[in-house]
């Protein structure tokens, strides 16, 4: 892990400049939120991106498994479509490359497994794929991502936004006892 990173916060000339204030940045965040609801109509997520590239990529490689395929086919590749073309692909991108640039301007571009010191580099990034993957699955399985429920289903004040995000941070609690350790330093 990088020292200099997480020590030095000072924002001097050889060290990463300070992360933002979380409440400013919980208001731009809600601000972005609105602008996608009055520009685009609908809300912000992220699980639509992995499951179009996998609807593209399909395509380009067996593009008549996957027209006829009752996932990709009937869903996103129907009348021809482009897969990529949705909305919430451009915002990842933008969203990608915005904090790409946020990293660049603050210094914080370095290449590191963030783990605490008594927990090594494969488990942490061996942890960080499972996850990945059950989350992956659940976004599919609900028809929705984490940011989805929690931002743009909370800011409706839906009820099952609401009950998800009571089972997100019941859950986090649950199991931070397993998997302490890699922080506990």
């Amino acid at each position: 892990m990088n020292e200099n990173v997480t020590s030095n916060s000072t924002g001097g000339a050889s060290g990463p400049k300070p992360y933002w204030n979380p409440y400013l940045a919980g208001l731009l965040l809600g601000g972005a939120l609105l602008a996608s609801f009055l520009v685009l109509g609908a809300g912000l997520g992220a699980s639509a991106v992995p499951i179009r590239c996998g609807a593209w990529l399909e395509r380009l490689v067996v593009p008549e498994h996957a027209q006829a395929g009752e996932f990709f086919g009937r869903k996103y590749l129907a009348g021809g479509a482009h897969p990529l073309r949705y909305y919430l692909v451009f915002m990842f991108v933008g969203t990608f490359l915005g904090g790409l640039f946020s990293a660049a301007v603050a210094r914080r571009m370095t290449l590191t497994v963030e783990r605490g010191k008594a927990f090594g580099a494969t488990p942490r990034l061996v942890l960080a794929l499972v996850g990945g993957v059950l989350v992956g699955y659940a976004s599919a399985l609900a028809s929705g991502c984490t940011s989805g429920q929690a931002l743009t289903g909370g800011a409706l004040l839906a009820n099952g936004s609401i009950v998800f995000m009571l089972c997100v941070f019941a859950g986090g609690y649950a199991v931070a006892f397993f998997v302490r350790r890699q922080w506990h330093d």
